[in-house]
């Protein structure tokens, strides 16, 4: 397990948390940022009865909706960012 130390704020003191416990601990915003730099998600998503691609950045924001993966990869990649399939 890895442990950190992390100052608590109250008696000024240094307490030892688990990696695991930091994460547990994160809001659900920091937690989103983690990894959010430098990827995007695609992801199939159903309009109007059409299957299409859309990307999504780590933040949850739809940026983008095209008629096929490669186009949304290339969309991606053209904004400096990594593709990353979620089904």
């Amino acid at each position: 397990m890895l442990v950190m130390a992390t100052a608590r704020q109250g008696n000024g003191r240094l307490k030892l948390v688990s990696a695991e416990q930091q994460l547990r601990e994160l809001s659900p915003s920091a937690f989103a940022a983690l990894g959010a730099e430098g990827v995007a998600y695609i992801k199939p998503v159903e309009v109007d009865g059409e299957w299409l691609c859309a990307v999504f950045l780590a933040d949850g924001r739809q940026v983008a909706v095209v008629s096929r993966r490669d186009l949304a990869e290339v969309i991606v990649r053209q904004n400096d960012l990594e593709p990353v399939s979620v089904h």
